[in-house]
């Protein structure tokens, strides 16, 4: 009796773990592809933030290609994506990494065309302090937009620092670390596009569909 109330015991947790698991499976597949386009919608609009979308005429987002550089930041890897116009690379958008942010790492995007003119920046990811580094954000200021437009024109192009370093780009009331270290690594992001852009252009595409990343 009580082994044959053991086996319907287990037999029932046995359904049970099966139902459950199933479940999760069904779920997970059915959030999958919502969450995918969520990312896919959020990407879109951060690349079109930064480069118009009037621009170019490919699927930015499916046209990319991964690299490491220290110029980049401490990742292992960034993503360079290829704006296009009638098949010619016309700019690229570039993943960075501030590592020298106040409260730590702050990861960038930002379009640059061949010349080393910016077309537009925006801090993707940060832990800045609110109502101090924050800024950075669009929503919480302009400044951002100050790349827009501006140009580096060598290594050794002083105007890209800010204010209080002799530079053309205003820092933050109670403030100067943040900015300071944004506008340093999108000054180093630029040259490393403008030393690279050609090989860059010609690599090997990782975004496209079926693409191993």
């Amino acid at each position: 009796m009580i082994i044959s109330s053991m086996a319907k015991n287990g037999a029932i947790l046995t359904a049970f773990a099966l139902i459950t698991t199933g479940a999760v499976t069904l779920v997970q597949q059915f959030t999958a592809e919502k969450i995918a386009i969520q990312e896919k919608k959020q990407l879109q609009g951060l690349l079109h933030q930064v480069l118009p979308q009037s621009a170019y005429d490919n699927e930015l987002y499916l046209d990319c290609t991964h690299v490491s550089a220290p110029e980049l930041g401490p990742n292992d890897s960034y993503t360079v994506y290829r704006a296009r116009k009638q098949g010619e690379v016309i700019a690229l958008v570039m993943q960075s990494t501030a590592p020298n942010g106040y409260s730590g790492n702050i990861d960038i995007l930002s379009a640059i065309y061949p010349n080393g003119t910016v077309a537009g920046v925006r801090v993707t990811k940060h832990n800045e302090t609110p109502g101090l580094g924050d800024k950075v954000e669009p929503k919480r200021s302009d400044w951002i937009h100050s790349f827009a437009n501006e140009q580096v024109l060598n290594a050794d192009d002083s105007r890209w620092a800010v204010k209080k370093d002799g530079g053309m780009f205003d820092q933050f009331t109670g403030a100067t670390i943040t900015p300071r270290a944004v506008v340093g690594t999108v000054k180093n992001t630029v040259l490393y596009a403008q030393d690279n852009f050609k090989t860059l252009a010609q690599a090997t595409n990782s975004c496209a569909i079926g693409a191993s990343s």
